[in-house]
């Protein structure tokens, strides 16, 4: 098995402060590394932020401000979101970085040395916004699809030739299982690749905040170009020797909204064919979240920011809620009443009173000394790793945390089963110290699992089971490492309390 994995988010655009959007798709990243690590790999992860284009140049003028320094500003709110959501990258990547330049200049050079670019004129739809090029044929009501107001371009341009990789692009598609996920944007991808590519534009002269074209300083890259090349130039690119880049190129998954995945399934490929390097191994869109039903927009004022949700829900609980509340590739809908139940439901009645109902018996029964497993067969829950593996390998993060609760309930219901209680009462303590055993063994499985979702909880409750730090990865799932009869266990602390309103 190759144990190389790079992971990368989509770099996130500097026009704008982070909301619950780039929250979801930075966690869902994170899970993904998380559980690669404590599966034996090694992983880089990747972050950053765009900073180039129209969009920047004209918001900084509005503001007052050089692109460079609104770029500054607005990057930073992405870095601090990392920590804020407790995001485990070994990168970030700016687009005004020199390392970033160089690299997306010889990406260029090496497309244009091998013949698949060439200078023309552009005439057609551009929108802003977008940072797109659209058809009169895709326009809906004189605007862009996504509704982006769209304006008319003429300018010299250079033109990368798309148009011959058409043919190529669908085998990639027919004999590369999984290389776009899910399905549906499959299906629409082929399904535009069929109907015939155009030359793409990949030059712009009317503004100057970007890139400049190498051998031709009068324009400057088209933002696209320049922002997908950061996979690259992250890991040292155009060096092609360095460690880096040699254990992590080509990308293991590339996440990204909905709303880029042609950019990214479709001229991203094209480009690292036309410059002769590897193609990811698979590009995953996940959906859009509606806000109480509601389209998130800036009209409406109902972006959530992330600093929002974990100041009110803590930030384990609101990373749970992205994870397990929508399939991964399905638009969903934030509702406050609905984090509110899966806080309470699922941690704080389902998994945090498994913890404390088991370890505050063993304080109480068994003077905080974990008791004997007895010689009977090993009545913990049963783990089925690889099944566990497949989910999260298909970016089925709800599925895996759905299966977690299943455990948790599974082991619930062995306590009012077993009723060690009753047991005592009955004077068969030694069959009593067997069930909580069992139960404690139970939760250090669902701890060590919990942690690619949240790794400060899991922490708290291995903690509590004084499971070394070195000891919490998933080989250590199996009985060969399970409890150790006669350690003692300092007296448990609550790990999620049920979320409750405020009065009034």
């Amino acid at each position: 098995m190759d144990k190389n994995f790079y992971i990368t988010t989509p770099i996130y655009y500097v026009n704008d402060r982070p909301h619950i959007g780039h929250a979801y798709t930075s966690v869902a990243c994170d899970v993904m590394a998380r559980f690669k690590r404590l599966s034996g790999h090694n992983v880089r992860f990747l972050t950053g932020t765009d900073e180039h284009g129209q969009k920047v140049e004209k918001s900084a003028a509005v503001a007052g401000v050089a692109p460079l320094a609104l770029a500054d500003a607005n990057s930073q709110h992405f870095r601090d979101l990392t920590g804020l959501m407790n995001i485990s990258n070994d990168d970030f990547i700016r687009t005004t970085e020199p390392r970033h330049i160089s690299s997306a200049q010889t990406l260029w050079k090496k497309m244009q040395d091998n013949g698949h670019i060439y200078l023309g004129s552009y005439s057609g739809w551009y929108s802003v916004r977008d940072e797109a090029y659209y058809q009169e044929s895709e326009l809906v009501g004189g605007k862009a699809p996504t509704g982006a107001d769209v304006e008319w371009v003429e300018e010299p341009s250079y033109f990368f030739k798309l148009s011959a990789f058409g043919d190529k692009l669908l085998e990639l598609y027919e004999t590369t299982t999984g290389f776009i996920g899910p399905d549906t944007r499959r299906n629409e991808i082929v399904s535009f690749v069929k109907g015939g590519l155009r030359d793409l534009s990949i030059s712009r002269t009317t503004f100057s905040w970007g890139i400049p074209v190498p051998g031709d300083t009068k324009h400057i890259m088209y933002v696209w170009l320049d922002a997908l090349a950061n996979y690259l130039s992250a890991l040292g690119y155009p060096d092609t020797d360095t460690p880096l880049y040699k254990d992590f190129w080509p990308a293991s998954l590339h996440m990204v909204g909905k709303d880029i995945i042609r950019f990214h399934t479709v001229y991203w490929p094209a480009f690292l064919m036309a410059a002769d390097l590897p193609l990811p191994e698979k590009i995953f869109a996940h959906g859009w979240w509606t806000i109480e039903g509601e389209k998130m927009s800036k009209s409406l004022g109902n972006a959530i920011a992330p600093k929002a949700l974990v100041d009110e829900f803590g930030l384990d609980q609101s990373r749970w809620f992205l994870m397990r509340e929508v399939p991964f590739g399905n638009d969903g809908n934030f509702a406050r009443e609905r984090v509110i139940a899966l806080i309470n439901s699922d941690l704080a009645n389902n998994i945090g009173n498994l913890v404390q109902r088991t370890l505050s018996m063993i304080a109480k029964n068994c003077d905080g000394v974990l008791p004997s497993k007895g010689q009977g067969a090993d009545e913990s829950i049963s783990v089925d790793l690889p099944k566990l593996t497949g989910m999260i390998e298909e970016c089925h993060f709800d599925k895996y945390a759905t299966e977690i609760v299943r455990y948790a309930s599974e082991a619930n219901e062995y306590i009012d089963k077993k009723a060690p209680w009753t047991l005592k009462k009955n004077g068969d303590v030694k069959g009593m110290g067997i069930v909580l055993y069992a139960l404690a063994e139970s939760i250090r499985k669902i701890a060590i699992l919990c942690q690619a979702i949240m790794p400060d909880a899991s922490a708290k409750i291995l903690d509590q089971l004084a499971i070394a730090p070195e000891q919490r990865s998933f080989r250590y799932l199996n009985a060969e490492f399970a409890l150790i009869p006669g350690v003692h266990l300092e007296p448990p602390q609550p790990v999620f309390p049920r979320f409750l309103e405020k009065a009034a």
